[in-house]
C-alpha cells in the first residue's frame, strides 16, 4: 500500500514537472481538436479568401470600365443632342420668318425641352427674332462664331457665345438661315441639360459628374466638394485616347476614380467620378459574402466538436480524475458508478479503475493482516529476548551474592547492569506503539531510576532528568544505552560512592546534532587528582560506544566539582543524509 501510494505520488510530480516543461504533449483535447479541425478546414478558408480577393480585384476593374464607359458614353449622347440640335435648326431656318417668327420660336421652346432659347439674327448680327428676352446686343464683332458661319462654315458649336444668354453656362449651335443665307438660326443649350443621368442601374453608387473646359474649370457640376482642380493635362489625355481614367485622392478625403471623355470636340469634357473600393468600403461586402459559408461551417463544426468532446469524453475524464485522486487519498471504497451512463470506451474505463480499487482494497487487507501478524510475532520476539536477559540477568544476581571476593562482585555487577539495559531497550520496543523506534526521554528516565536503585546507595542519591524527545532506533539506542550505564556507573563508583550527591542526566538536540551528558556534584568534594586521564574498561567501552554511534565523548571537571561526561552524536534523520 505505502509503495503504491509514493509510486502514485512519483507519477504526479513527473506529471507536473511535464508540464512545466511545456511539452506538446500537455495539449488539452479541446486544442488538439480544435488545431485539427483547423487544419482540416484552411483549405477551404484559403481558397474562400482567394475567391473573394478575385471578386474584389474584377468587380473594381467593372467599375472603372463601367466609370469610363458611362463617361464616353454621356459625350456620344451630347454629340448626339448637338447633331439633332444643328438638324432642327437646319429644318427650322426656311421658316422662322416674318411678324410671325418669335411666336414660332417660342412654341418650339415649349414643345422640344433643353433648349434656354431660339433667336434668329439678321446679315449684319442684329437680333431680328426672338423666343425669350436677350442681353443688349454688342454687335457683330464680338461674335466670332457668327464671323465664322460667313466664312464658309455651316454649322458652328461654341460654349463662348460672347454674350450671357442664360443665368447657367450654355452652348451655341447655330446654322445659316434661308437659301439666300440672309441670317443665322441659334439654339441656346444650358450645359446643365447635356449632363448625364448618374442614377442609372450600370452606374456604381455615389458617382457624381461635373462638365469641364479644356483647361479644367468646371462649368457645371452635382456636387463640387468632390471635384479637385482638376489638372488639363487630364483633358489633353481624354482627346488623344477618347477616354482617360485616373485616380486621386478628392477634396472629401476620399481616393476616387476620375473617368474623363471630351464632350464638344476640344470644348467641354465630361468627368465622372466614383469612390475607390478600398479595402474598408462596403464593396467588401460582396466578395466577403464568399468567407461567410467557410467561416459558417468552420464555427458550427468547430462548436460541435467542442460540446461534443466535452459531453462525452472531457467531463467523463474529469469525473475519473476526482475518483482517482480520492483513490490517491487511501479512500478504495468509493466507486464510478456514474460512469455506467458514459460511453463505452469510458465505461470500460471506469469499470477498470473499480476493479483496480477493488484489487487494492483486498490486497491492502491482506497487507495490513500480514503487517499485524509481523507486528505481533516481533513484539513476542521482542518480549522473549528481554525475558531471556533478565533470566541471565537473575543468574548473574545469583552468582553476585555467592561470590566473597569483591573484584568478582564487582564485575559479575556491571556485567548485570549492561544486560539489565539491554533488556529494558527490548521491553521499551514491544511495549510502544512503533516495534522499530523508542523514546529516548523516556528510556533515558527508566534506566536511569533502575540504574540508581539497584545500588546501595540510592537512599544518599538524587536523580534528576532533563531530556528532550528522540526517536532512536535499536541499533542506535543499544550503544547510547551502555554509555550511559557505563557514564552511571562510574558517576555512582566514583564521585558519589562515599558522600552521595545529586546525579543529572541531560539529553538535548541541537539541529543535526544530539549531547548527551551525564553530571554528578562529587558529593561537594573535588576528584582526585589523575581522575581525567586514569584509564579502565569503562572508558574503553565508553570511547568504543561512542564511535558506534559516530559521535565524540569528552570528560570535564564542573564547578561543583563533579565529573561531567559529554556525548556527541549526529542523530538519526543527519546520519541517514550522510553520503558515508
Amino acid at each position: 500500500m505505502i509503495r503504491l501510494i509514493r509510486r502514485h505520488s512519483s507519477r504526479a510530480r513527473l506529471v507536473r514537472a511535464a508540464r512545466a516543461a511545456g511539452r506538446p504533449s500537455d495539449l488539452t483535447i479541446r486544442v488538439r481538436l480544435g488545431l485539427t479541425l483547423a487544419l482540416a478546414l484552411a483549405p477551404v478558408l484559403l481558397l474562400g479568401v482567394i475567391q473573394s480577393g478575385l471578386s474584389f480585384r474584377r468587380e473594381a476593374q467593372e467599375q472603372r470600365a463601367t466609370l469610363l464607359g458611362a463617361a464616353q458614353r454621356s459625350a456620344a449622347v451630347a454629340r448626339v443632342r448637338m447633331e439633332a440640335a444643328g438638324i432642327l435648326l437646319e429644318t427650322l431656318a426656311p421658316g422662322v420668318v416674318g411678324l410671325d417668327c418669335a411666336k414660332r420660336l417660342a412654341d418650339i421652346t415649349r414643345r422640344i425641352p433643353g433648349y434656354a432659347n431660339l433667336i434668329r439674327f439678321d446679315r449684319q448680327g442684329r437680333v431680328a427674332c426672338y423666343a425669350a428676352s436677350v442681353p443688349p446686343d454688342p454687335g457683330r464683332r464680338y461674335r466670332p462664331w457668327f464671323r465664322d458661319l460667313f466664312s464658309g462654315q455651316d454649322r458652328t458649336v461654341t460654349t463662348h457665345p460672347g454674350v450671357s444668354y442664360a443665368a447657367e453656362p450654355v452652348l451655341l449651335t447655330s446654322v445659316r438661315a434661308g437659301p439666300a443665307a440672309d441670317g443665322v438660326l441659334t439654339a441656346v443649350i444650358p450645359l446643365s441639360s447635356l449632363r448625364p443621368e448618374v442614377e442609372g442601374r450600370a452606374l456604381p453608387r455615389d458617382v457624381d459628374m461635373a462638365l469641364v473646359d479644356p483647361r479644367g474649370r468646371l462649368l457645371t457640376v452635382t456636387n463640387r466638394l468632390v471635384f479637385p482642380d482638376i489638372p488639363p493635362a487630364w483633358m489633353e489625355d481624354a482627346r488623344r485616347r477618347g477616354g482617360e481614367l485616373n485616380n486621386l485622392w478628392g477634396p472629401d478625403r476620399l481616393h476616387r476614380i476620375y473617368a474623363v471623355a471630351p464632350l464638344l470636340g476640344q470644348d467641354v469634357f465630361v468627368v465622372l467620378t466614383a469612390p475607390s473600393r478600398g479595402l474598408f468600403s462596403a464593396a467588401w461586402l460582396d466578395p466577403l459574402s464568399g468567407l461567410i459559408f467557410p467561416l459558417l461551417s468552420f464555427s458550427v463544426a468547430l462548436g460541435a466538436v467542442m460540446f461534443a468532446a466535452d459531453r462525452a469524453v472531457l467531463r467523463w475524464i474529469s469525473y475519473l480524475q476526482r475518483i482517482a485522486a480520492i483513490y490517491a487519498r487511501g479512500r478504495f471504497t468509493v466507486r464510478p458508478l456514474q460512469a455506467d451512463s458514459a460511453p463505452p470506451e469510458i465505461r470500460d474505463l471506469g469499470r477498470t479503475l473499480g476493479a483496480m480499487a477493488g484489487a487494492i482494497t483486498a490486497r491492502d487487507a491482506v497487507l495490513q493482516e500480514t503487517l499485524a501478524h509481523k507486528d505481533d510475532l516481533l513484539r513476542e520476539i521482542h518480549h522473549r529476548v528481554k525475558n531471556n536477559l533478565q533470566v541471565i540477568s537473575s543468574l548473574l544476581s545469583m552468582q553476585e551474592r555467592a561470590l566473597t571476593d569483591p573484584g568478582a562482585r564487582l564485575a559479575i555487577s556491571d556485567t548485570r547492569q549492561r544486560i539489565t539495559a539491554l533488556a529494558l531497550i527490548y521491553r521499551a520496543l514491544y511495549q510502544g506503539a512503533d516495534l522499530r523506534h523508542a523514546d529516548l526521554r523516556s528510556f533515558l528516565e527508566e534506566l536511569t531510576a533502575q540504574l540508581t536503585l539497584a545500588e546501595s546507595l540510592q537512599g544518599s542519591v538524587r536523580v534528576e532528568v532533563e531530556a528532550q524527545s528522540l526517536l532512536i532506533d535499536p541499533d542506535k539506542l543499544a550503544p547510547l544505552a551502555l554509555f550511559a550505564v557505563e557514564a552511571v556507573t562510574n558517576a555512582q563508583k566514583h564521585g558519589l560512592a562515599r558522600q552521595g550527591g545529586t546525579l543529572r542526566v541531560e539529553f538535548s538536540v541541537d539541529g543535526t546534532e544530539a549531547i548527551l551528558r551525564i553530571i554528578d556534584d562529587g558529593g561537594g568534594a573535588r576528584p582526585p587528582p589523575g581522575a581525567l586521564e586514569a584509564k579502565g574498561v569503562g572508558r574503553t567501552l565508553m570511547n568504543a560506544f561512542a564511535r558506534q554511534l559516530r559521535g565524540s565523548t569528552s570528560m570535564a571537571i564542573n564547578p561543583d566539582g563533579g565529573l561531567t561526561v559529554t556525548l556527541v552524536f549526529p542523530t538519526p534523520e543527519a546520519a541517514s543524509t550522510d553520503p558515508a
